[in-house]
C-alpha cells in the first residue's frame, strides 16, 4: 500500500511567526513552491502560508509588513509519515487543501505532501528549484 512517507517531499520550505508577508510572498516566488509551513523552535507545525493566501491577502489589501502569524492558516491538517495514500487524499478532499505536512510520533516536521508533488511524481516531472540568491 501506498503510503505518505513514499511521496512525501523531505525538503520542506519553512518559516516562523515573525517572518513578514513580504518576505513569505517573495520566499513562494523564489523557490516555486506553493506553501511554507510555519513551525516553533521545536519544528513543530504551528499555521501554514499558501498560494491562496497570498491571493487573500493581497485581493484584501492587507499590509505586507505584518507577521505570518497574522495570516497563516492556524488550523492546519498534518499527517503521520505512515498515512496511506488513501487518507491522505480523502483529507486533503474533505479540508479542500493540497498540502499536508508530515510529522513524526513527536509532532515534529519531517515532510510535506502536496498535490503539485504528487502529480510531479505520476507524470514523471521533475520540478526545478532555483538557485537561492
Amino acid at each position: 500500500m501506498l503510503k505518505v512517507k513514499d511521496l512525501m517531499c523531505k525538503k520542506v520550505i519553512t518559516a516562523k511567526e515573525d517572518m513578514t508577508i513580504q518576505e513569505a510572498i517573495q520566499l513562494l516566488n523564489d523557490r516555486h513552491i506553493g506553501s511554507i509551513v510555519v513551525i516553533d523552535d521545536e519544528e513543530k507545525c504551528r499555521g501554514i502560508f499558501t498560494e491562496r493566501d497570498a491571493i487573500r491577502i493581497i485581493a484584501h489589501k492587507f499590509s505586507l509588513d505584518q507577521h505570518l502569524s497574522a495570516v497563516m492558516s492556524r488550523h492546519v491538517v498534518s499527517v503521520p509519515r505512515e498515512t496511506s495514500f488513501e487518507e491522505a487524499k480523502n483529507l486533503m478532499l474533505s479540508h479542500n487543501i493540497r498540502h499536508l505536512p508530515v510529522t513524526d510520533d513527536t509532532g515534529k516536521l519531517i515532510g510535506l505532501f502536496s498535490l503539485r508533488a504528487f502529480f510531479d511524481e505520476i507524470m514523471g516531472i521533475q520540478t526545478p528549484i532555483p538557485a537561492s540568491t
